[in-house]
């Protein structure tokens, strides 16, 4: 059974999608952009937006009772490649604080993205369903 996930804590999708599906001990995040839930700002440089964007993710996570070291695979977009040791460090500061291990990763330069933002992550997790 699939459930679609839905939280204030991230920014409402722009388009015909989800913020995420659940299936079973699976959830796929749609891409994220870097809007600030609670003053609707974007951030103008790659460091800042990075960090909102995985802070959004953190939280449609956390609605789906997942955590960051939940994350298996992301997909990174971003206009601006040649900043990717300032976008790797804000990444990895994340996963680190989070005490999570590195998941699996693919980084993709794009001529643009919605809103004219730097940069969009998408991810998937995996929560092991313990059986009693």
């Amino acid at each position: 059974m699939n459930y679609i996930i839905k939280t204030k804590n991230a920014p409402k999708p722009i388009g015909p999608y989800s913020q995420a599906i659940k299936i079973d001990n699976f959830i796929m995040l749609s891409g994220q952009i870097p809007i600030d839930v609670k003053s609707n700002y974007i951030p103008k440089n790659i460091a800042e937006q990075t960090y909102v964007v995985l802070t959004n993710i953190k939280s449609i996570l956390i609605e789906s009772g997942f955590l960051v070291k939940d994350i298996i695979k992301t997909t990174v977009f971003t206009t601006e490649l040649k900043k990717i040791d300032i976008i790797n460090e804000i990444y990895m500061k994340f996963f680190l604080d989070n005490d999570s291990k590195f998941p699996a990763r693919s980084c993709i330069e794009v001529q643009a993205l919605p809103k004219n933002v730097k940069i969009e992550i998408e991810a998937t997790a995996f929560k092991k369903i313990n059986s009693i």
